[in-house]
């Protein structure tokens, strides 16, 4: 759960410039925004790769056989 709360902690960080851009058309906060959402991007691959490497662990601990993949 550590890596959620990092995610719902990132994400929280953003909100006085989504706030600024959006309702005050500010575009100062417009730039801030969107290297926000390029970390947000970075993170969210860093998870995914997380998974990925969980899954692989998983899938060898078990003899091979993935959930994803059909036996046959």
């Amino acid at each position: 759960m550590d890596r959620f709360q990092e995610l719902v902690d990132l994400v929280q960080t953003f909100k006085v410039d989504f706030d600024k851009f959006y309702q005050k058309n500010n575009k100062s906060a417009g730039v801030r925004l969107r290297k926000h959402m390029a970390q947000l991007k970075r993170k969210a691959q860093e998870i995914r790769n997380e998974v990925q490497d969980i899954k692989a662990k998983m899938a060898e601990e078990e003899g091979g056989n993935t959930p994803d993949s059909p036996t046959v």
